[in-house]
């Protein structure tokens, strides 16, 4: 816009302020505008899926001190089963534990909660242990990877 004769006099109104007020200025782009495609990005599954995927730990197994205990889901444990404890996966699951030195596995339902122990991700019934060939070594490294997973946990409905 120019107010007078002389160069001195001439002034320029910038583009932006011709142009009409936006609310937000990234809240849509102009028509004619393209975007670079994106690269895609490796997505975290739901908190939920990825509680039941495999984990790595060590394993324990249960003492003579529990047999004919309670266990979390009310039945009495039995040191000749295939039970085992497990902090977050669903009672009533179904996993396979693998000895990891070994590579010997055996298949386990979690009944109980625990282990109680900082650093263990599953404790085992004695006979369980045999199976995986840690009996004499009380704990092993393994990988815990759940088979069937129960929707809530399946507790014990009549007692």
């Amino acid at each position: 816009m120019v107010l007078g004769i002389g160069a001195q006099d001439i002034i320029f109104t910038p583009a932006a302020a011709a142009e009409p007020h936006r609310a937000s200025p990234h809240r849509t782009a102009p028509r004619n505008h393209v975007q670079a495609p994106r690269r895609a990005q490796a997505q975290n599954p739901p908190a939920a899926s990825r509680r039941h995927q495999a984990q790595r730990g060590r394993a324990s197994y249960y003492g003579p001190k529990f047999n004919g205990r309670r266990m979390a889901n009310g039945s009495r444990f039995n040191p000749n089963s295939n039970v085992a404890a497990h902090r977050t996966l669903p009672l009533g699951t179904r996993a396979r534990v693998t000895n990891l030195e070994n590579g010997r596995s055996a298949e386990v339902r979690v009944e109980d909660r625990g282990p109680h122990v900082r650093g263990r991700v599953i404790d085992l019934t004695p006979r369980t242990a045999k199976q995986l060939g840690m009996r004499e070594q009380g704990t092993a490294p393994v990988e815990v990877r759940p088979i069937e997973v129960p929707e809530t946990d399946q507790r014990v409905a009549e007692r």
